[in-house]
């Protein structure tokens, strides 16, 4: 396949777009065996696929490496058990636009600015709206979900921070193929219990998740950022909460109200402006990222 400058942003449309389906799929898996059973089965089938792939040496590494990717398969683990399990609670759409007040604010704080300091601020009354605070009954306000997804985006923040440590630290996938066997080793025993529940189905569901989510993704952003400039590839990340209400209305049949859209409209805004402008380079953000 050949990618230039022409086609690069429509493989990380491509990406975004299967992401966030991936994320609609893992919300009818969900229900059937929990949070911790599909985020396991989902990083199970990635990191088979991803360490075969890559095949990371595992000798002549120093303790500071083993340290930078251990943490970063402990957030990978955590953000992708606190996202799902706030799939539970909450539509996909909204999920994900609270969770991406996460490297909104990271962006935000590492660049200072003030226009992208009040962007983050116009975002969070987006997600105000979003969650449903201003109704007066509070009956659609669901703190737990709105907990989980919260912490699903400060622990993509710091995805973010050690993907690019890792990034640095390891040539090619190898530290990513050996953040997931941590992450794996690290979700087992809270998705254990739930393996004798699991049908075909099920597996087949979570190697359709692993794919969406994970191996495609990473696969079309790796290809498309060698060409592409990082405000390009940050304006389209920043359309991901907007694509997950899309996944969430055809997948789940799940219908955001007239106050929801126009807070996630001020998310994506605020997105633009503030993940736009950045023009340093650095790693897929996505990548691997909650859905």
């Amino acid at each position: 396949m050949t990618v230039d400058r022409r086609t690069a942003p429509l493989l990380v449309l491509g990406g975004v777009v299967s992401v966030q389906f991936g994320g609609a799929l893992a919300a009818t898996l969900v229900p059937r065996i929990g949070a911790p059973g599909s985020v396991l089965l989902r990083l199970l089938f990635a990191m088979v696929v991803l360490v075969t792939v890559a095949r990371p040496s595992w000798r002549g590494r120093t303790r500071s490496e083993w340290l930078t990717v251990l943490l970063f398969g402990l957030a990978l683990a955590a953000m992708n058990t606190s996202f799902y399990a706030s799939l539970a609670h909450l539509p996909i759409g909204v999920a994900v636009t609270i969770e991406f007040l996460g490297p909104l604010g990271l962006a935000a704080a590492l660049s200072r600015r003030p226009r992208d300091l009040a962007a983050v601020a116009a975002a969070a009354l987006g997600v105000v709206l979003v969650s449903g605070v201003l109704d007066t009954s509070l009956q659609r306000l669901d703190l737990v979900g709105v907990g989980f997804a919260a912490l699903a985006g400060v622990m993509w923040a710091a995805y973010i921070v050690l993907s690019q440590r890792t990034g640095r630290a390891f040539a090619g996938l190898d530290g990513l193929a050996l953040a997931l066997v941590v992450s794996t080793v690290a979700v087992t025993p809270l998705g254990l219990p739930s393996i004798g529940h699991w049908t075909p189905r099920d597996v087949a569901l979570g190697l359709g998740i692993a794919v969406l989510s994970s191996v495609l993704p990473y696969s079309l952003e790796l290809m498309a950022l060698r060409h592409l400039a990082q405000h390009v590839f940050g304006i389209l990340l920043s359309l991901e909460p907007a694509v997950a209400a899309l996944a969430g209305l055809l997948v789940l049949g799940q219908v955001l109200d007239t106050r929801q859209v126009a807070g996630m409209a001020l998310v994506v805004l605020a997105s633009v402006i503030v993940l736009g402008a950045r023009r340093s380079a650095g790693p897929p953000e996505a990548a691997l990222g909650p859905g």
